[in-house]
C-alpha cells in the first residue's frame, strides 16, 4: 500500500522562554483516502492569549493540497494538548484516533480544555496501547510527554517508515538524546518514561522522522 506525507504549517506560538515554535500537522494519503495526525491550535480564548498565538485554520492549510476537510477520513491526536488537537471539530464525520490513558489525562489534568472537547463534540476513537490505524499506518504509545501520548509510523513495504514524533520529541538533537540537564521545561510529564519512549521508537529505526515544531526532517 502506497502512502504518502504531507506537512500543514498551522501555527507559530511562543512558549514560557518567548522562542517561536511553529505548529505542523501531517496529512497522510493512501488509496483509500486521507488521514490528518494532529489538527493545530485552538480551545479556550486564554489558552491561545497565554501561548501568543499566530493560528491558521486547517481548512486554510489543507487547501494548499487542494484539499477539503472532507478529503480527511480520520484524525490521529498525538496527544491532547490544545496545539495538537485544537482543530479536531472542523472533521465531524471523522473519528479521533487517541490513546484512553491521554483521554483520561486531559479529563483529569485538563477539565477546561475536556470541556471544550464536550462542547464541540469530539468523537474519540479510544486506543490500549499500539495499533495499526491503516494498513501501513500505525500509532506506537509513547508516553511520557503525556501520560497517553503517541506517534505515527507510516511505512510502506520497501522502506523503513516515517515517524510522525508529535511532542515526544520538538527537536532533532532532543530525539538524539539530550542529557538530563537539557530537557525544556514542560517536554515531559515523567522524563523517565519519556526516555524509554524516545529509546523505544529509536530501535523502531524510521527512515525520516518530523517534528510538529521544528522544520528539519531527520533522514537515516
Amino acid at each position: 500500500m502506497s502512502l504518502e506525507i504531507k506537512r500543514l504549517h498551522l501555527a507559530s506560538l511562543r512558549g514560557v522562554d518567548s522562542r517561536e515554535w511553529p505548529v505542523h500537522g501531517f496529512v497522510v494519503t493512501h488509496p483509500g483516502g486521507a488521514a490528518l495526525v494532529d489538527t493545530g491550535v485552538g480551545g479556550p480564548a486564554q489558552l491561545l492569549s497565554d501561548w501568543r498565538v499566530v493560528n491558521r485554520t486547517v481548512a486554510d492549510a489543507l487547501a494548499d493540497l487542494d484539499m477539503t476537510p472532507g478529503d480527511i477520513g480520520l484524525v490521529i491526536n498525538t496527544h491532547l494538548h490544545f496545539d495538537h488537537c485544537g482543530q479536531n471539530a472542523v472533521f465531524p464525520h471523522a473519528a479521533c484516533y487517541v490513546q484512553r490513558a491521554e483521554l483520561q489525562r486531559a479529563e483529569r489534568e485538563s477539565p477546561e480544555l475536556y470541556a471544550w472537547f464536550d462542547f464541540m463534540n469530539a468523537r474519540f476513537e479510544l486506543l490500549d496501547g499500539d495499533a495499526e490505524v491503516l494498513p501501513g499506518l500505525s500509532v506506537i504509545a509513547t508516553p511520557g510527554h503525556t501520560a497517553g501520548h503517541q506517534s505515527a509510523l507510516v511505512q510502506s513495504a520497501d522502506d523503513a517508515g516515517d515517524l510522525l514524533i508529535g511532542d515526544a520529541a520538538y527537536t532533532p538533537r532532543q530525539y538524539a538524546g539530550p542529557p538530563a540537564a537539557e530537557l525544556p521545561a514542560g517536554q515531559a510529564s515523567d522524563p523517565q518514561a519519556w526516555r524509554a519512549s524516545l529509546e523505544r521508537i529509536r530501535a523502531v529505526a524510521p527512515e525520516r522522522v518530523h517534528f510538529c515544531h521544528h522544520t528539519d526532517i531527520i533522514h537515516a
